[in-house]
């Protein structure tokens, strides 16, 4: 039997303990779905972030892997998917976040972790160099609310025209009502 895991990646200034993942890892255990579930700590370092994740993927190089990213987890999740090739589910996906985050620039205090720290100009360039311009539809199902307060709805579903998308009218950042989802994303990522 194949040995399955999936990573988990939250967004800016979030953590494993974000509405979303907690919800995620419920479900598994609710459905009891035999998957080993990973949400680490990311790193508020953009190349630092990556290479933890691509450790925690190389870790388990026998298990077939699937990803879910909410904001930047879903920007993190593009890259990781289309490097090794990986199924993701994201969920208000930044598309641009080099750009966004230029605001975001200075001192920085997480709000889950009370870690703080600076958010600077190369990790805007770090950032910019993990985008992915080219992808494959079929590694994708994104879900986006119009009424995001934080993102551009619309750039994510310009970037992912072509892949499963789901575009709810209203909502906000957090995607309300995460949890009626699940079940699609489940069925997406061939787990249930």
């Amino acid at each position: 039997m194949i040995k399955k895991s999936m990573l988990y990646i939250h967004g800016f200034n979030s953590s494993p303990l974000s509405t979303k993942a907690q919800l995620t890892k419920q479900y598994l255990q609710d459905h009891q779905i035999a998957i080993d579930f990973h949400c680490p700590q990311l790193r508020n370092n953009p190349k630092a972030a990556i290479k933890q994740l691509e450790l925690i993927l190389q870790s388990k190089p026998d298990h077939q892997w699937c990803l879910m990213g909410s904001s930047l987890g879903g920007y993190f999740s593009t890259y990781l998917a289309e490097k090794y090739q990986l199924k993701a589910a994201l969920i208000n996906p930044a598309v641009k976040p080099f750009e966004l985050l230029v605001d975001y620039l200075g001192q920085q205090v997480n709000p889950y972790t009370q870690e703080v720290y600076h958010l600077t100009k190369q990790h805007m360039i770090d950032l910019k160099a993990q985008s992915q311009e080219k992808i494959a539809k079929k590694h994708y199902m994104v879900m986006v609310q119009t009424g995001d307060e934080v993102l551009d709805y619309q750039q994510a579903v310009e970037k992912y025209q072509n892949c499963q998308l789901i575009v709810q009218e209203g909502g906000d950042h957090s995607f309300i009502d995460y949890h009626r989802m699940l079940p699609a994303i489940m069925t997406f990522l061939e787990l249930q």
